[in-house]
């Protein structure tokens, strides 16, 4: 059964349950079926995570009105004709909730040269058509803010663009012709920007059927942090509406959302003056060949684009992230495409495996654990510290402790967290000690991720908890799970 059948299934069965006020005598059951879906996908702020049928039914209403009041409708918190018509309207995958014009958190990308690469076309237009046609849209972008897109052919880019049906890969599927054209992740590593258009559109580069250019620029200001817009004159209103792209230029309330974010492109000088000599970087540490020892885990090279990969652990080091499993380790970095399975005794040779890691940026430090003892890392050299291992319980864990699930560093806050079967502790690195009323449950303060956290790490921002093979992006100021997603994503599987 597909995500929207079963929507149809549970929310058919709930209106002969039980009278929904908001819902209008004259509206087709079908049309019914299709608002719920739609409020439920782009207006609930959990989407499916711990919906319970009480309160799924109570929210309809208030999902209603913020959804008229959105698109400037009379706000009624009743279904009616002119409400279900926009609803059928082709649009952005992308929910309409937001505090801001911009993304949770704003985030947005930290370096100046942004790549992308098209991995599937679309039939509809040739390969030149389509790079092009995107080329254009990233121009409408850079010829506003001080950054530059380049298209690669090979390997993984910052942001991935695909054309395809139905299900894609991601938590999303595309619902054929008509309803959702396309959609965009926010900017980040791993899946961050990463564009999807569905190939059941009928793409052009004209008035008829669905317009790539502008479909795209829309996107692509997902990709670089901007949320929609109420502005009908947007850019990136979340409804399709052609115009005339000829000499096309972003619209102001675009314009000055994503100059909010990045600044603006200044002219260039027509005398250029001589850059001061860059520093020579430290040289990056070569991975370890193998070592000789028998593996006491079976290798998971196998499961790398698994969509059952669980993680042992995960962490950042110095911007590159790391993910563990039976004694090895996946490492995706910033500035290789690739990534190498690495055994973790090859790197480290006192640690087997890792079953919790986490990073202090500000001290430069990262530390891995393993049963009931941990090590400290320099995080520039990727070098033991001396000292250590040190026992769990020198951080304030109780001795009945024998293994740490998981732990993340959270930079806004200067705590620690550790998570062990379905509680977590809170460690304060300011003061070197664990903080007062601790342990607590995971789902008390983490509403949406699950009981259970396998691997945790921190990212753009966001906080990433790991229970199984799925993911929760967790955006911590709001208290709220902002995507699911799969382990296996982070790995270059597409």
């Amino acid at each position: 059964m597909s995500l929207a059948d079963f929507w149809i299934v549970l929310l058919g069965c709930l209106s002969l349950c039980h009278a929904a006020p908001t819902i209008a005598p004259t509206i087709s059951s079908e049309d019914e079926a299709l608002a719920k879906i739609y409020l439920s996908r782009f207006y609930d702020d959990v989407g499916m995570t711990n919906v319970t049928t009480r309160s799924l039914i109570s929210n309809i209403t208030e999902d209603l009105e913020a959804m008229q009041a959105f698109f400037g409708l009379e706000v009624t918190g009743t279904l009616n004709n002119e409400t279900v018509e926009v609803m059928k309207a082709p649009r952005c995958g992308v929910s309409d909730i937001s505090r801001y014009g911009h993304f949770a958190g704003k985030p947005r990308w930290q370096k100046r040269l942004i790549t992308y690469r098209i991995t599937q076309y679309t039939p509809d237009l040739s390969r030149s058509q389509v790079d092009a046609t995107i080329g254009k849209a990233f121009k409408l972008y850079s010829d506003v803010i001080p950054l530059d897109f380049k298209q690669v052919y090979s390997g993984t880019a910052d942001i991935m663009i695909l054309f395809k049906g139905g299900y894609h890969g991601d938590f999303y599927p595309f619902d054929g012709a008509g309803g959702v054209l396309a959609h965009a992740n926010s900017p980040g590593q791993g899946q961050g920007g990463d564009t999807h258009f569905d190939d059941d559109e009928r793409w052009t580069l004209t008035q008829r059927g669905v317009n790539l250019l502008l479909v795209a620029a829309h996107e692509f200001g997902h990709a670089l942090g901007l949320d929609h817009s109420r502005d009908r004159r947007a850019l990136m209103f979340p409804t399709y509406q052609y115009v005339n792209t000829n000499g096309y230029r972003l619209p102001d309330d675009d314009r000055r959302g994503v100059q909010a974010l990045y600044g603006s492109r200044t002219p260039v000088p027509t005398t250029r003056p001589n850059p001061p000599p860059r520093p020579e970087p430290e040289p990056e540490p070569e991975e370890p060949t193998e070592d000789s020892r028998p593996d006491p885990l079976p290798n998971p090279k196998d499961e790398q684009c698994s969509r059952q990969l669980v993680f042992d652990a995960a962490t950042s080091i110095k911007g590159d992230l790391y993910f563990f499993k039976n004694g090895y380790y996946w490492r995706k970095s910033t500035s290789n495409p690739g990534i190498r399975l690495t055994r973790v005794s090859a790197k480290w040779s006192r640690i087997n495996r890792v079953d919790a890691a986490f990073e202090v940026p500000r001290e430069d430090v990262a530390y891995l654990f393993e049963g009931r003892q941990y090590w400290g890392i320099r995080a520039r050299t990727k070098t033991l510290l001396s000292g250590y291992p040190k026992p769990i319980t020198s951080l304030g864990l109780p001795s009945s402790v024998s293994k740490v699930d998981a732990a993340v560093h959270v930079p806004t806050t200067g705590k620690t967290l550790f998570f062990v079967n379905n509680k977590y502790w809170s460690y304060d690195e300011a003061r070197n000690q664990m903080d007062y009323g601790y342990p607590r449950y995971i789902t008390q303060d983490f509403p949406g991720i699950g009981s259970k956290v396998d691997a945790a790490f921190e990212n753009y921002g966001y906080l990433y908890f790991s229970n199984g093979p799925r993911q929760s992006e967790y955006y911590l100021p709001y208290r709220r799970v902002m995507r699911v997603l799969l382990n296996y994503g982070w790995l270059n599987c597409y």
